[in-house]
């Protein structure tokens, strides 16, 4: 750590549950918006549009890793918890940040990665050194087989074994991304005390809760065991597919780290804590690391982001794992993320984008739990087309062209639709604009009245003023395929849920009494009569 806390209050008064419900906005700094004329965003871009995300309704800013580092996973390899890298700005630049969002009454929530660390980390040229020393154990060594391969069988989700061999040290290390990633060994307490202080760095700094990167890859098996054979079946474009990722991964020990992290995080009123958490094991882990209120309030669900298809089926398994039951967490979802490709894009199955985005857009924010809206996708913007030669994504291009990767969904923000690159920077872009995307841009959409733009406002304005949208019970009803409908329910309110997530039009008859209060894409006001991606919200009148 390089830099000191300032000093502010920490204890500001905050709603203890202000985030249950929440409809949270995703930026990834890179591509949001540049004013150093670098072709990357930067914190400053953020603050210059701060105002743009507060008028869309939200509660709360979500910013991507802006920490010191060399950037070979774009921030997500920090090479300093405690300072700004320089092409995101500095320290002073994120306090003006923090000034401006609490000024207009948003919260901010920053990334903390705290399963691995940059090779260029200060602790790891330490721990590289020798077998001895003050952080020798603070990441994951271990000796070769008696012929000279790695320890065991692991793979790295980046293609390729999860060990790298350091010769001074005669031994393996762990990465179970880029060989740039090493694994911090959070068995070590002194790790884990490091790691609480660099959260309490940023609390005292001012910031409102963390999102906390695949936080299931935070342990590793002591015994180093090798893992099993995955089941047959499903896609397998890495080596990293093989495999059923029990030791390497998704220990039992982890809900007691999560543990100290929260008794931290109530020392400071009203902060948010949500996990990323994917893969085989990920719904089990999920409901363990939110469990009766005793670890992070939140996790962060993959059930939309990875899907292939938005089916009535997908929402009741969702739904299904986080159904409210006595000391359950709560639920956060999202459909399109920094790491996903967009949901206009995987979702549409050649309809109209618009008309699945507006449709998306509702469904979104009738969900029983926190909502995470991704940067474009309040202008409802498909995936961007980046060529191979343009690809900086590591997985992206090392799996070109089985995966799309990442790329296409990190594309420049589209702020004026006749500037240079869209508006997001004077000069050339980290990544390319889509030409799809400038006649999408703020100003396009802020000047006509029935753009998705306006809609989503709309939508998250609705959403908070009916509790039963933001902490009510979901009930799902009978319907036929592709007709997805379910109840929100609180208070004594019920609000009916419709959607048609198929292609053709369809029906669906309510029972009893019914006010429609919302809808996207209807031909009418009749209720009965649902075009393809259409959906509406009504208000269950007595019988």
């Amino acid at each position: 750590m390089t830099a000191q806390s300032p000093e502010r209050p920490s204890d500001r008064p905050a709603p203890a549950d202000w985030w249950r419900g929440a409809v949270i906005h995703q930026i990834y700094p890179r591509s949001y918006a540049d004013t150093d004329g670098d072709g990357v965003g930067d914190l400053a871009g953020i603050t210059d549009h701060l105002d743009h995300i507060a008028s869309l309704g939200v509660d709360a800013v979500w910013i991507s890793p802006f920490f010191t580092s060399p950037m070979k996973d774009f921030g997500y390899d920090v090479a300093d918890y405690c300072d700004v890298d320089p092409v995101f700005g500095t320290l002073a630049d994120f306090d003006r940040l923090i000034d401006k969002a609490h000024g207009l009454g948003l919260r901010i929530i920053t990334d903390l990665v705290l399963a691995h660390t940059s090779d260029q980390h200060a602790w790891f040229r330490d721990s590289r050194q020798a077998r001895t020393g003050p952080k020798a154990d603070w990441y994951v060594w271990a000796g070769a087989k008696a012929d000279g391969s790695p320890p065991n069988n692991w793979q790295s989700v980046f293609a390729g074994p999860a060990w790298t061999w350091v010769a001074r040290r005669g031994q393996y290390y762990l990465h179970n991304f880029l060989p740039e990633q090493p694994q911090l060994n959070l068995h070590n307490v002194a790790v884990q005390d490091a790691l609480l202080d660099a959260a309490r760095f940023w609390l005292d700094r001012g910031v409102d809760g963390f999102r906390f990167d695949a936080i299931n890859f935070a342990m590793h098996d002591p015994l180093l065991r090798d893992n099993p054979p995955a089941a047959p079946g499903g896609k397998r474009t890495r080596p990293f597919d093989f495999q059923s990722r029990v030791h390497n991964q998704s220990q039992p020990q982890i809900p007691d780290f999560l543990a100290r992290v929260r008794a931290l995080m109530d020392e400071y009123p009203g902060r948010f804590s949500v996990a990323e958490v994917v893969g085989e094991a990920a719904e089990a882990e999920m409901q363990a690391f939110t469990a009766d209120d005793r670890r992070l309030n939140s996790t962060y669900g993959f059930a939309y982001l990875y899907a292939d298809e938005l089916t009535p089926e997908l929402v009741r398994r969702a739904n299904a794992a986080w159904d409210g039951r006595p000391g359950q967490g709560w639920p956060s979802w999202a459909f399109s993320n920094h790491d996903a490709p967009r949901a206009v894009s995987r979702w549409r199955q050649g309809r109209d984008p618009d008309r699945f985005a507006r449709m998306a857009m509702l469904l979104l924010m009738c969900l029983r739990g926190n909502v995470f809206l991704y940067q474009g996708e309040e202008l409802g913007l498909p995936q961007g087309d980046v060529p191979f030669d343009r690809l900086v994504d590591p997985e992206a291009i090392a799996n070109w062209p089985e995966t799309l990767g990442r790329d296409g969904a990190r594309t420049p923000m589209p702020w004026r639709a006749d500037a240079p690159h869209a508006g997001f920077s004077i000069a050339e872009p980290w990544l390319p604009v889509d030409p799809r995307h400038p006649p999408l841009a703020v100003d396009r959409q802020e000047a006509d009245r029935s753009s998705i733009l306006h809609l989503t406002r709309r939508l998250i304005a609705f959403r908070k003023t009916e509790p039963a949208l933001r902490l009510g019970d979901l009930r799902m009803l009978d319907a036929p395929d592709p007709i997805l409908a379910f109840e929100r329910a609180w208070g004594g309110e019920v609000l009916a849920c419709v959607f048609n997530l198929g292609h053709e039009t369809g029906t669906w008859r309510p029972i009893g009494g019914f006010a429609l209060l919302e809808s996207v894409n209807l031909d009418g006001p009749a209720p009965e009569r649902l075009p393809s991606l259409s959906g509406l919200i009504g208000r269950r009148l007595a019988i």
